[in-house]
């Protein structure tokens, strides 16, 4: 009895550990709010994930991983400081609706942006 209680401990804490490295899934509210966000300050240069200024830097899965940007941090920290013809939100919004329309790009790569 007191061997099988060990194994479940030891499953509950392998599966405590594995959750904890699955990527941070957004709430519905703040996909909702993302995509707000997304609509009013970025859908003008990058329609459906597209980039009208420069072709292969779009917001596509492929592209973000080629680019090394496909994580939170790094998508929030372009938006915020900009680089290059992406002018900079950090004056514009505030850290928290960055951080909301950097998950909201980083749910809707994977999607194609459908």
């Amino acid at each position: 009895m007191i061997k099988m209680i060990k194994k479940i401990v030891i499953l509950a804490m392998v599966l405590l550990i594995q959750l904890g490295s699955l990527p941070e899934v957004g709430l519905a509210s703040e996909i909702g709010e993302g995509a707000k966000i997304f609509n009013t300050h970025c859908a003008g240069c990058h329609p459906n994930g597209n980039n009208i200024i420069r072709r292969g830097k779009t917001l596509q899965a492929r592209a973000l991983k080629k680019y090394k940007m496909d994580s939170l941090e790094a998508i929030s920290n372009l938006v915020a400081n900009g680089k290059n013809n992406m002018s900079a939100f950090k004056e514009r919004l505030s850290e928290q609706e960055i951080k909301t329309v950097a998950q909201y790009v980083l749910e809707q790569a994977p999607k194609n942006w459908r």
